[in-house]
């Protein structure tokens, strides 16, 4: 019976988690910065300077708002070095034009960690993504300049040059630094009565350069190769599944192609989709963010069915072009209700 008793207290009850594995918060989130330098670097090649400056004020104003609420109103342990604030920075600055004014930035980086994180507790208890929150924030705030979008240096350059050309000539100079997106374009076409075919003839895009990036629009969207390599690292490095990207792109394929065979003039065809917009951002770095997407297999197929039917429902029939942050933020919400439906086994059943 001693002998028992001596086993018995040799035992140390704790709570959950019981086993421990290599990886940490901030490993993961330093893993997500790296997967974003490919589309980094690519887009500070395509907008120059001003790339710079947004993701740097974008990654500093996140930082450093944090830091404060932490610091002097939460009155708790400072953790930005978890990488966290460093990422949600990145990413707003991925989701806005490289020419926003430096403090229409702050602003953003202030509603994404201030409103949607450390408002309901900091990292791992807010329920919508935050970088996303802080780009909604600004486009329903500063509609016009979150709707103005630099052209890659490139085209800008040459456009600039055939502007100086014109004004010689005794014609009147216009803007041709800056333009619509692929997207805003085809809207812009739908509504003035043209169609689909004629619209993206128009537009005048080969499917290198829309995979490249080689047209205006966000600094996420200017290389559709760089989120792929970036996505691949991390389905690579186990910090995502394929649950949530497969089904994203998958539903949004389908649900485009149906569309698209119902009206061919009318809808886009579904590889057009898919090259276009912030939909790759929005499937491998926006949708899989691990606080705010289900805990499940299952539950994150539901997410990203969900996600790509939203997306094409409002590129298609709302009144924005992009539908990518809205349809997120919109599952964000049902997540709660996804989690419950689709429960994790319990250990031993």
């Amino acid at each position: 019976m001693s002998a028992e008793k001596s086993a018995f207290q040799k035992l140390t009850v704790s709570g959950s988690p019981h086993i421990h594995g290599p990886e940490s918060v901030s490993k993961i989130m330093w893993g997500v910065v790296i997967a974003l330098l490919p589309a980094l670097t690519v887009s500070i090649y395509y907008f120059g300077r001003p790339a710079v400056r947004t993701i740097i004020v974008s990654t500093a104003a996140c930082v450093a708002c944090e830091w404060l609420i932490q610091r002097f109103m939460l009155k708790k342990p400072v953790t930005v070095q978890d990488g966290s604030a460093v990422i949600t920075g990145l990413l707003l600055a991925f989701n806005l034009p490289a020419t926003l004014p430096w403090w229409m930035t702050v602003l953003g980086a202030m509603a994404a960690i201030g409103l949607a994180k450390m408002a309901y507790g900091g990292l791992g208890n807010n329920p919508f993504n935050p970088a996303l929150v802080g780009r909604v924030f600004l486009l329903i705030s500063f509609p016009v300049a979150m709707t103005t979008w630099p052209r890659p240096q490139p085209m800008a350059d040459l456009e600039r040059q055939a502007v100086e050309i014109s004004a010689a000539a005794g014609s009147t100079a216009t803007d041709a630094l800056t333009g619509p997106t692929p997207l805003g374009l085809i809207k812009e076409g739908l509504q003035q009565g043209m169609t689909i075919d004629e619209s993206i003839k128009h537009l005048g895009l080969t499917p290198w350069e829309m995979l490249t990036g080689q047209h205006a629009g966000s600094l996420g969207e200017v290389s559709v190769l760089a989120i792929l390599l970036g996505g691949l690292f991390l389905l690579w490095r186990r910090i995502i599944t394929w649950h949530i990207p497969a089904a994203f792109l998958g539903s949004a394929f389908v649900f485009a192609a149906i569309l698209h065979a119902a009206d061919p003039q009318a809808f886009l065809p579904p590889g057009f989709s898919l090259l276009s917009g912030g939909i790759m951002l929005g499937a491998f770095f926006m949708a899989t963010d691990m606080v705010t997407s289900p805990m499940t297999p299952w539950g994150k197929i539901i997410f990203g069915l969900g996600c790509g039917v939203l997306t094409i429902l409002i590129r298609n029939f709302g009144a924005y072009p992009e539908g990518v942050s809205f349809a997120i933020l919109i599952m964000n919400a049902f997540v709660p209700l996804i989690n419950r439906g689709f429960k994790p086994k319990r250990y031993g059943c």
